[in-house]
């Protein structure tokens, strides 16, 4: 299954449609093991020959550059993008527009197969819900609600039943990559 139309949080009527699978880790509360769980997917799609986008959610302001360097500078100065070039990464710093999280995931869609996202339970994206049963308080795919909110597994450590999604071993990430594989690159 891939976006040939992509959900409308994350299409702008100007841009060409996404055609890379999408899919997103959530949780009804931080500290669940999202990210362990999602770089344990990510290194798994890597060593199996994917190519990996990724886009990481965060509550908090974003602040790469540091007041007073050259692209803090350059962007108060009314840079539109401000690029950063090292010898081994690059960053883009730009205001991030109203559409924050659709633009992010298009842009992590360049040269990627698939993109992972972490977060974002809010707008319409495939979902891998993450729960730990000793930390988690909530199943957002509890009493049907799994389809309202996108859920297409639950990953989890705990016995746990869940009706409409299959349930997913949250510690055996080879099993969450291959539940992908298979609906996202095999038609499953």
């Amino acid at each position: 299954m891939t976006f040939d139309t992509p959900p409308r949080d994350i299409q702008p009527p100007d841009v060409p449609p996404l055609i890379v699978p999408v899919v997103a880790f959530i949780a009804a509360r931080s500290g669940t093991g999202k990210t362990t769980l999602m770089e344990s997917v990510l290194k798994e799609l890597t060593a199996r020959g994917y190519r990996v986008g990724t886009v990481k959610h965060s509550a908090h302001r974003v602040r790469i550059d540091k007041e007073g360097s050259d692209s803090w500078r350059f962007s108060r100065a009314g840079a539109v993008n401000s690029v950063v070039v090292g010898d081994n990464k690059m960053a883009v710093m730009r205001p991030a527009p109203e559409n924050a999280a659709g633009q992010a995931i298009r842009d992590a869609a360049r040269n990627a197969d698939i993109v992972l996202v972490e977060g974002f339970k809010e707008i319409d994206l495939p979902k891998i819900e993450v729960y730990r049963k000793d930390h988690s308080t909530e199943l957002l795919a509890g009493r049907g609600a799994a389809e309202s909110f996108g859920i297409i597994a639950v990953a989890t450590d705990g016995d746990l039943h869940v009706d409409d999604v299959p349930v997913l071993p949250l510690n055996e990430p080879r099993v969450v990559c291959d539940f992908i594989v298979e609906r996202f690159f095999k038609g499953g």
